[in-house]
């Protein structure tokens, strides 16, 4: 989605209000959980629904 806006990693961070670090870990699938205000902002800023930023993926730890 952010390639689609043509938006940088980091102008997205500055505009959903968090830091460039946090928003790499969500970006790369690192993060165990996000709030749903920051799903919210992400969504309103990249003018998408969270299913076209995020998905399922079971644990493999079992």
């Amino acid at each position: 989605m952010m390639a689609k806006r043509k938006m940088s990693l980091g102008e997205l961070a500055e505009r959903v209000d968090i830091t460039p670090a946090n928003m790499s870990i969500l970006k790369t699938g690192k993060a165990k959980a996000i709030r749903i205000s920051t799903l919210d902002a992400i969504c309103r800023v990249l003018d998408c629904q969270p299913g076209d930023i995020i998905e399922y993926r079971p644990d493999t730890d079992e």
